[in-house]
Formats: structure tokens, C-alpha cells, sequence
């Protein structure tokens, strides 16, 4: 079949219909859910997500890496910031019970479970010039793409440009501070099938890009596709323990209650 005039053209891309390949979006979403994707290695995925909403990231094969952008999606000026994240909880280590925070003060995301423990919050995404230099080659198109640049593609579906593209977090791969001040990177590869999920405190603009962690020493271009499965739920309630666990914490989530309560 030619594709060379669009009648070719048309009838090839009909015949694709109900083709199935592993990365790529459920439509529609399965009963209950409101996103469900595998995003391939290398590849990327943005949604909006409702206060209350459930986000589930599963490590499919032990060697993902889920770089995360956050916004507001109200008001996407405010977006995630990853400083007072681990500022505001005396900790750089995410997990279970800890919150991702706003540039505002508020919470957006709140961690209900984790099956890995090894995420980063201080190297950021890969960019263009860093898989060069590791790969060879960086660019959107090539074979070696960035998690800056997926950002960017990602970002843009929502009308954002280059500079809402914020600090991320990392997700599935790890770093720890040494005593020396040395960052040990924690890169696996671990057992398939880790899983974090998080819970939306407000309305919020999801950004991910799967792609290998800067720190990463393997030469080869190595990242493994992440499952990402969202539900409908209710936001934090009075007597949630990550709400009330800390005083700071507590005034985060005041924040977010005071912004709604309008």
C-alpha cells in the first residue's frame, strides 16, 4: 500500500485502526479511571488532574525514571518547588508521608504509598548537552532524547514555553548525600513492578518524561517504560496523618484549604 498520494495516505492509516503497542494512552480510560498510559523509554506524558485525583507510577521493568513537573492548573505561575519541598519538611528524601510543595506554599501532591524509596531531589533533568556528552548525540529527535526537552514538548500542550519549565523531581532513581558532600546515585536496576502513589491536593498539570538520570554512569542510552494510571478520590481530610503529621506541613495544607475555600 503506497503512501505516496493521500488516498494511499488514508487507506494505510485506517487499516492501523485498533493497532495496539505498549506506549501509548488507553482511550478511553478504563471503568474508574481517568488516565491510563505506559510511556516508553525515552518518552513522555502531561495530564490534568482533579483535587482528590490518585496518581500511580509504576516502574514496568525495574529501570524507569520518571522526571516530574508540577503546576497549578488553575494558575500555572505556581508550580512545584523542589527547594522548599525539602526545605519545609527537614528532609530531601522523599517517601511515604511527604508532600511535593508549590512555589505558594501549598501542597500538590501528597505521597500515600511507595514501593521504591529511591528518588532524587537535587539533580534535575537531563538536557540536551549532558546526553550529548554521554551519548553522543541529545536532541528531541534523535535517539538519545533529554528530559528538558520532553518538559518542553509537554509543557507546551498546555500553553506554557521554556521558561515555565521548573526544577523537577526525579522518581525511581535515587541520590544520597555522603558524609563528604558527595552525591552517591542510587540507579538500580531494581525489581519490576515498584510503584508510587500520590494523591492531589489541588487541581494540578502533570509533566513526565522518562529518560535517564544525568548521574546515571551506564554509557549506554538505559531507561525502562513506566506505567501511569490515574482514579477519582477526595483530597486530604481533617484527620489525615500527612496533613497533621508536622506544624509546617499542616500549614501547607491550611494553604491549599484557604485557596478553595474561596
Amino acid at each position: 500500500m503506497s503512501t505516496a498520494d493521500p488516498y494511499g495516505a488514508q487507506a494505510h492509516a485506517r487499516a492501523m485502526a485498533g493497532t495496539r503497542v505498549q506506549a501509548m494512552p488507553t482511550l478511553p480510560a478504563p471503568e474508574g479511571f481517568v488516565w491510563e498510559e505506559t510511556v516508553a523509554a525515552g518518552g513522555y506524558a502531561t495530564k490534568r488532574l482533579n483535587r482528590g485525583a490518585r496518581l500511580k507510577l509504576t516502574d514496568l521493568e525495574g529501570d524507569a525514571c520518571v522526571s516530574l513537573l508540577v503546576f497549578n492548573a488553575e494558575a500555572p505561575t505556581e508550580r512545584l518547588n523542589v527547594a522548599d519541598t525539602t526545605k519545609v519538611q527537614w528532609s530531601a528524601y522523599l517517601g511515604a508521608g511527604r508532600f511535593l510543595l508549590s512555589d505558594m506554599g501549598r501542597v500538590l501532591f501528597s505521597i500515600l504509598e511507595d514501593e521504591a524509596g529511591t528518588h532524587d531531589c537535587f539533580c534535575g533533568a537531563s538536557n540536551e548537552a549532558s546526553n550529548a556528552r554521554k551519548y553522543g548525540d541529545g536532541v528531541n529527535h534523535g535517539a538519545h532524547p533529554n528530559a528538558r526537552d520532553r518538559f518542553l514538548i509537554a509543557a507546551g500542550k498546555h500553553g506554557l514555553t521554556r521558561k515555565d519549565v521548573h526544577p523537577c523531581v526525579n522518581l525511581f532513581k535515587g541520590v544520597r548525600v555522603e558524609a563528604d558532600g558527595g552525591l552517591a546515585f542510587l540507579g538500580g536496576p531494581f525489581p519490576a513492578g515498584r510503584s508510587l502513589t500520590m494523591r492531589a491536593e489541588m487541581d494540578v498539570l502533570v509533566v513526565l518524561a522518562n529518560c535517564p538520570h544525568v548521574l546515571d554512569p551506564r554509557p549506554a542510552y538505559t531507561v525502562t517504560p513506566v506505567r501511569v494510571t490515574a482514579w477519582r478520590g477526595e483530597p486530604a481530610a481533617l484527620d489525615d496523618p500527612i496533613r497533621n503529621a508536622t506544624p509546617e506541613g499542616l500549614r501547607a495544607f491550611l494553604n491549599v484549604e484557604d485557596h478553595y475555600a474561596r
